[in-house]
């Protein structure tokens, strides 16, 4: 029997290899560096917002995310902030630049199940060389047909994609652990989306299910994803 999903694009950060928790332990040792000039509640706010009107200048990723903390850091400080602290940010992220990868649970397994019948595509959005960098590491590299690092993702991302691809979008599955960015947009170009909740979210994430469209789908792990293919065969 034909297969109806021929194409299965994995998102990577927080769905195949761990990523957020390493934001959230930086941002604790930011609001420790700063506890005698900001409240971690009132720092957070204000981080997020910074992180929030940065975007469109410096995208997804670590180094935006140090540059945000640095500029937070001069507005809470009222531009006084020491700069042993500016160097201790600048730290914290190179840190992240050079944390091993950890991959999740069931991820080297699902992808080398359904490489041998399927087309797979990583599309994953953040800085080129940190996200190139966190692929050699995961020794997943092999097993992609094509990787696609973008800016950010929107339907028109995906129909790109599928276009430079020669993908039928109805063919096609986007996987991953945003609905704002992988699941919802990836419907919106044609395709199927594949929901993957990880235990910790961005704020700038979140976005309500579509769950009354039919090409939407959940799991609990990534290892039920053949299962969400079987079922669609």
């Amino acid at each position: 029997m034909a297969r109806k999903i021929k194409t299965i694009a994995f998102d990577a950060d927080d769905t195949l290899w761990q990523n957020e928790q390493f934001f959230r332990l930086t941002q604790e040792r930011f609001a420790d560096l700063l506890r005698d000039h900001a409240a971690p509640d009132h720092l957070a706010e204000r981080l997020l917002a910074a992180e929030r009107r940065n975007l469109g200048h410096y995208g997804f990723g670590i180094k935006g995310f140090m540059l945000s903390m640095i500029e937070t850091a001069i507005e809470v400080t009222e531009a006084r902030v020491p700069s042993s602290v500016i160097a201790e940010i600048i730290a914290a992220g190179q840190d992240m630049l050079s944390h091993p990868i950890e991959l999740l649970p069931d991820a080297r397994e699902t992808v080398e199940a359904l490489a041998d019948d399927h087309h797979i595509l990583l599309v994953t959005k953040g800085d080129l060389l940190d996200q190139e960098r966190k692929l050699a590491q995961s020794g997943l590299g092999d097993l992609f047909d094509g990787v696609e690092i973008v800016s950010d993702k929107k339907p028109a991302t995906y129909h790109a994609i599928f276009a430079r691809h020669d993908i039928r979008p109805e063919a096609a599955m986007m996987v991953g652990n945003s609905l704002k960015s992988d699941v919802i947009p990836a419907i919106e170009a044609g395709a199927w989306g594949t929901y993957v909740p990880h235990d910790l979210t961005w704020a700038l994430e979140h976005a309500e299910p579509p769950t009354g469209e039919a090409r939407y789908h959940e799991i609990a792990r990534l290892g039920e994803l053949p299962g969400v293919l079987d079922s669609l065969s």
